[in-house]
């Protein structure tokens, strides 16, 4: 299956994504400058978790994930569409429909929507990069009422291909997606031996 990108922690503090503007007057733009990705996002999200390969935002009505995998051999549209329907099986997501969003600038965009067992609305979407190994997998949740909003975001996801490429993530330890979920379990394992910090709020680092 998809191969997940694996964190290197020596890296943080070159990474990530910093908050460059304002597109409009309430709109905020993000550069991914790592991956030469950017997106835009309404004002007034708070940043739950940024790291090399996941960034988490979140507003009152909707939830924003953002997971960075490399491409895997094999045939790519029967192994995302797969992938999409676990995930939302995953969050035992019901009333699942394919959806039809096109990102601009992406080689394809596969995407599923569905209903949360709470009743909120749901979209995965996997941009699938023209200029590099990269999948940019986005998850949201909302509330009714916020689709048009939601698309918005996804399609405002782009590839600043203009820019010199990053050569540090040539450097990246790249993962299995099976070897990923053992390390996850062995994870797990060791998370549940070790007290937990307190949780905090990560900061945005300047790439």
């Amino acid at each position: 299956m998809m191969k997940r990108l694996n964190i290197i922690a020596s890296l943080l503090s070159l990474l990530l994504l910093i908050a460059a503007g304002t597109a409009t007057a309430d709109a905020t733009v993000y550069n991914w400058s790592r991956y030469d990705l950017s997106f835009e996002t309404p004002d007034g999200g708070f940043v739950t978790y940024n790291s090399n390969t996941r960034f988490e935002i979140q507003w009152e009505d909707m939830v924003m994930t953002i997971q960075l995998y490399s491409k895997d051999k094999g045939d790519e549209k029967k192994m995302l569409n797969e992938n999409l329907q676990r995930k939302a099986l995953g969050y035992n997501m019901y009333d699942l429909g394919n959806g039809k969003l096109k990102v601009k600038g992406f080689k394809k965009t596969y995407s599923i929507t569905g209903t949360m067992p709470d009743g909120s609305r749901a979209i995965i979407a996997d941009l699938v990069s023209k200029h590099q190994n990269l999948i940019v997998e986005v998850t949201v949740n909302y509330l009714y009422g916020n689709r048009e909003s939601v698309e918005d975001m996804i399609k405002s996801f782009a590839e600043n291909k203009t820019q010199q490429p990053n050569h540090e993530r040539k450097r990246q330890k790249v993962q299995t997606r099976q070897k990923a979920k053992q390390q996850d379990k062995r994870d797990k394992r060791q998370q549940e031996d070790t007290p937990r910090p307190p949780a905090k709020k990560e900061k945005l680092y300047d790439a």
